[in-house]
Formats: C-alpha cells, structure tokens, sequence
C-alpha cells in the first residue's frame, strides 16, 4: 500500500471505490503517476477536462482572475459571471443561466424551478428514465431511475416516476394531472452511452406542449461541445427545444462550476419561466465565483477557436470505427455521439472474480490506458476534445492488446 493510499484510508470517508492508481500531474491527454509512470486518459475526469489535463491558457486565465479577484459572493455583481451567462443564452437560445457548483445542483435547482411552477395548480410530479442517473443528493437519487444509489437512503422525496428510456407510449401513460415535468438525459452517460431518438425527444416535447409541463434535459455529461454540439440533445434532432437545461462536468475544465439555463418562454401571468425563481428562493455561496467563469469562458472561447465541435464529431465518429473495427468476440456492441463512445462488452465475456467492466478497466489501467467503467459490461471512451489522432490510434492498440489478454488468460 502506498503511503497516499495509507492516507486516504485513514482520513477519507470511503465513498469511492477508488483504482489503485495515484495520480501526481498531468498535460493534455495524459497523466503521470508519482513514478514518473505515464497513462492515456481517455475518461478525462469522467468527461470534465474538455482541454485535457493543465491547459496553459485556462491556467493563465485562472491565475490572472485569481490576481484580482476570486470571490465576493452572489450579494454583489462581477464581470466573469455576466459574460459567462451572456455565452450560455447565446449557445442555447433566449433565457437566463443560474450558477452553482456541480451538476447535482444544477439539476437540483430544475427540481425546485418545476416545483414552483406546478404549485399554482397543484402540480408536483417529475417523469424520468429507467437507467438515469441525476445526482447524488437526495432529491436527485430519487430523480435517477437506478436502484443502486437509493439504497439504505430512504425515504426519499416522492413525486418522481421512472419510466422505460425511448418508450413515448409508456410517459404519455404516466403523465397525469400531478405531472409538471419530464427530466431526460438526451444521451444517458453514467447509463452506458444510451443516446435517446429523435422520435423520442420530439414526442416528449410535444406532450408537454400539450399538457403544459416543462420538458428539462440533463446535458451534465453530454453537454457544451462533446457530442459535436453545444446542445448535446441537437446531435440528435432537430427543432425541439427545451424549457431548461443543466450543465456541469466539461464547463470548466475541471474547476468546480454547474448551470442550468431556464427559457424566456411565458406560460402564464406569471411571467418568463426564467424570472420563476426570484430573490431567495434558490442561493449558493460559490456558485458561479469569479476564477471558475473565467475558466469557463476561456474553455468556451478555445473550443469555439479551434473547432473541437467538428472535431469531436469526426474524431468520435473515427474512435467508434477503430472499436468496431477490432471485430473481438468481447465486443458486443459500440454506441456513440461525438466524442462519446460506449463499449458494451459480450455476455459471452469469461467469468472473473470483477464485473467484466471492472476487469478490462484495471487491464486498460496497467497497459497504460485510463477508461471509465459503466455497470457492468460498459467501457467509456470520454477523451478531451482536443485529442488527436495519434492518441486515439495508440488507445485503440492498447485497448485490443487489454481484450486480446483477456481472451489468452481465459
């Protein structure tokens, strides 16, 4: 055991269940163990380090922020979190954006925005999906369509429903006069890169036209340029439009930022659904703080300057080929949207002591190749937008070597 594993273990609550691997620095699309040992990071902080590990000019532009000004709280207005919320109506459409830390906040604060606005008619009820995942609070928990991460935490907040992912027939079932909102993550991440269909994401718009409720996608994982998209949910159709939006994870690479946008559009003598929540009804202290929008902006600016839209969706459509084209009998599947790209492992997988995801997870990690395991049987590919070429090919050769082993040993 190493002494930092030692010391984890003796002063950190043991909420994760941590590979056995210390990271000490990082550059790009790679990171360096504390004997100078090299990985390809193809999981990228689970999607969050859009521009790769240290980037010298979101690290300028938090150092120069951090010279200035690093926090003041939301009592007083500052310039990086205007500009920050000005470039997030302009990617999404008319509205306002609230800041907050992470992207259980963020959905956190769609939940409260759907609760106010059902209140006047005595709407409180929340559709999702079966294989969801929301968030680690307790309403968020209770939001996610996955019975792992209630267990041993009830009870939990009622008015959420899960319902069957792509299935229009089954939500338009279950909506009923409690209903006020559908919460979906157009393409389901933590789930195993399950992208949702147009059909689908079109019909849940129209019912909630119908119905008047409010439609809000999850884009914490697939959102702000991933996809091949800003709007991860516009990778898949077009013309459908929600009425809020979370996002978190690669909005500032790695510093600790969340949003969600709510639209302009006005239901009733109310007003703007965006001007829905106004002064005390929803807070955060950091929430929003100065050195994280300027990251934030920075990372905007850079993936708009270099084109890593384009080249996400060319080089995840590359990746997901390169996979498919290793034709291994433990491939079952390969799923992807942009730059992200699941790999569902063959039932006929051999039987070891890990899940099977676990068990090509921690190859992968000893072959040099970082990846992120998804239940069971699914591989995450989720590399920084800016990976090259080069890179891919060299994750894709580890890759085959790590199946080639596994089939040899069995």
């Amino acid at each position: 055991m190493s002494e930092l594993s030692e010391a984890y273990t003796s002063y950190v609550v043991p909420t994760y269940g941590r590979f056995d691997l210390d990271i000490e620095s990082g550059a790009g699309c790679r990171v360096r163990d504390f004997s100078g040992r090299e990985y390809l990071d193809f999981g990228a902080g689970i999607a969050v380090c859009s521009l790769g590990h240290s980037h010298p000019e979101v690290a300028a532009a938090v150092a120069d922020q951090a010279s200035r000004l690093v926090h003041c709280s939301n009592l007083y207005r500052t310039g990086p979190q205007a500009q920050l919320a000005k470039r997030l109506v302009e990617i999404t459409g008319p509205g306002k954006a609230f800041f907050c830390n992470s992207g259980a906040e963020a959905n956190e604060g769609l939940i409260k925005l759907a609760r106010r606005f059902g209140s006047a008619t005595g709407r409180h009820r929340i559709l999702t999906f079966t294989n969801s995942f929301h968030g680690r609070t307790l309403a968020c928990i209770a939001a996610t369509g996955q019975d792992k991460v209630k267990k041993d935490f009830g009870p939990l907040p009622e008015g959420f429903a899960h319902l069957p992912f792509n299935d229009l027939e089954a939500v338009r079932a279950e909506a009923d006069e409690k209903t006020i909102a559908i919460l979906v993550e157009p393409i389901q991440g933590e789930g195993g890169i399950h992208p949702a269909t147009p059909e689908f994401l079109r019909g849940l718009r129209e019912l909630c036209d119908e119905r008047d409720m409010l439609l809000f996608f999850d884009e914490v994982q697939c959102g702000l340029g991933r996809t091949g998209d800003w709007c991860g949910w516009r990778s898949i159709v077009e013309g459908v439009e929600p009425d809020g939006v979370s996002w978190a994870k690669g909005i500032a690479n790695g510093f600790p930022l969340g949003s969600f946008w709510v639209s302009s559009k006005k239901f009733d003598e109310r007003g703007p659904l965006c001007d829905l929540l106004g002064p005390g009804s929803h807070g955060t202290t950091y929430g929003g703080n100065p050195v994280c929008c300027a990251a934030a902006l920075k990372v905007l600016e850079i993936i708009e300057r270099d084109d890593l839209l384009a080249k996400s969706s060319e080089l995840g459509n590359a990746l997901a080929a390169a996979l498919k084209s290793l034709a291994s009998p433990l491939i079952g599947e390969v799923r992807h949207i942009g730059l992200m790209v699941g790999v569902e492992l063959s039932p006929d997988f051999p039987k070891t002591e890990r899940t099977p995801a676990l068990e090509v997870v921690n190859r992968a990690m000893a072959a040099g190749l970082l990846v992120i395991p998804s239940g069971e049987r699914v591989i995450r590919f989720l590399p920084p937008l800016n990976v090259d070429s080069r890179e891919i090919d060299e994750a894709v050769q580890k890759f085959a070597a790590v199946l080639k082993g596994v089939s040899t040993a069995a």
